[in-house]
């Protein structure tokens, strides 16, 4: 399978660069692209899987491609689009494109072409291409709960409400990062901790224990993620505290710089994807993933003013979608507490329809011919021990032979006395 994880290096010399374009124009436009995708699958009643993984498709091309080449707006429907089959959250095509139309300017909808339809049924062929096939894509929600649920906390009344506020923090974070390159630079796993890091900061929750703990395990991370040091998850706190201190106001412009000209329509032809870095995963032994890249970074949090932070106060110039637009609150209320078994359904017999066929009628007696008996519907009683035997046959006369004349012996005749 391909590896999706870049350095910094890689990241600064992506095709759009090379085209021309400036970082700062790139990074807005994975901005816009990503914010577009959310507020899309918001409108359509997706859930936060199907959009992130929209996203992580459209950041995913633009390593193999150039902005110039192919519309971002265009290619955010199409990643959607095949997002939502594969989250099993399937949309049709024509009903994503209808609400593009509603979002988009009419100079910004011109870029989907005389056949909107077709360019991005078009582009799905040439996207599958380029992500190589491998649809299946993880985010660090589910990393979100499972390590919050190893800390322990104390049995005073607050401290589960104050570890509930800090995952809810973490989830918001977690839901902004989708704007940056983050999921291009390392794998859920290491985002989820990190950013569970900077909501503990924010939110001043302490983690004193954890499930696990052995003593080779300095803090509560080293349990999932082996290797990461405070470099690290500062770096990767700071990419996402840049979405809320980049200045707002209009004086970045809203429309991409492309020419008054028609966008061309999407052919074969215009695939060239970049290849892919060959390198693997490395995990240990135990099943807990390694982090072999190092980034360095001078910037500490704790020189930071965390009370100058209000993550949540941003126009639309800012990170994709707030806490409060975010439909539902995630992660669910109570979340701590075991799952129960769901409820035995009563399922009720089912109703078969009426049947309209007469019962047979039996003429009557007055009818029947007068040689006939009246019929008799009477059981026979019931038998009670061995059956009768029947009646014995007569048997036929023996047949004898014809009786033989023996004459009488030759004697004189009898007289009577005197």
């Amino acid at each position: 399978m391909p590896f999706w994880y870049y350095d910094k290096k890689e990241i600064k010399n992506s095709p759009s660069l090379q085209d021309g374009i400036t970082a700062e124009t790139e990074s807005r436009y994975r901005k816009e692209g990503a914010r577009f995708i959310i507020d899309t699958g918001t409108k359509m009643d997706l859930g936060y899987n199907t959009m992130a993984t929209g996203v992580v498709y459209f950041h995913r091309f633009y390593m193999a491609h150039s902005f110039k080449s192919f519309p971002r707006y265009v290619t955010a429907c199409c990643c959607l689009f095949l997002a939502g089959k594969v989250e099993e959250t399937p949309k049709k095509c024509k009903d994503i494109i209808k609400i593009a139309r509603e979002k988009l300017s009419d100079e910004k909808f011109r870029q989907f072409g005389e056949d909107p339809k077709e360019e991005v049924m078009t582009l799905e062929r040439i996207l599958l291409q380029t992500i190589k096939f491998d649809l299946q894509v993880e985010h660090p929600y589910g990393f979100l709960l499972k390590y919050a649920k190893s800390l322990k906390v104390g049995t005073k009344t607050g401290d589960k409400a104050k570890l509930g506020k800090m995952v809810q923090m973490a989830w918001t974070f977690v839901n902004d990062s989708l704007c940056t390159t983050l999921c291009l630079q390392w794998e859920p796993e290491v985002i989820a901790v990190a950013l569970m890091y900077l909501a503990g900061k924010l939110s001043k929750f302490e983690v004193m224990d954890w499930q696990g703990r052995t003593p080779k395990h300095l803090r509560w991370w080293d349990v999932f993620v082996e290797d990461v040091t405070m470099d690290l998850l500062e770096d990767i706190c700071h990419q996402v505290l840049d979405l809320y201190s980049h200045p707002q106001g209009n004086t970045v412009p809203d429309s991409p710089p492309y020419e008054d000209t028609p966008v061309p329509a999407l052919k074969k032809d215009r695939l060239h994807p970049q290849p892919i870095s060959p390198a693997q995963h490395s995990h240990s032994p135990a099943g807990v993933p390694h982090v072999k890249r190092k980034e360095n970074n001078d910037r500490s949090l704790d020189k930071l003013d965390m009370s100058t932070i209000n993550y949540s106060s941003y126009n639309s110039a800012g990170p994709a979608f707030p806490p409060s637009s975010f439909p539902p609150s995630y992660p669910p209320a109570g979340f701590f507490t075991p799952s129960q078994p769901p409820p035995t359904l009563s399922i009720p017999p089912p109703s078969l329809p009426p049947t309209n066929i007469p019962p047979p009628s039996h003429p009557p007696t007055a009818h029947l011919p007068p040689s006939l008996p009246p019929p008799n519907h009477s059981l026979p009683p019931p038998l009670h021990g061995p059956p009768p035997l029947p009646p014995a046959l007569p048997l036929p006369p023996l047949s004898q032979p014809p009786p033989t004349h023996i004459p009488p012996p030759n004697r004189p005749p009898y007289l009577p006395p005197p």
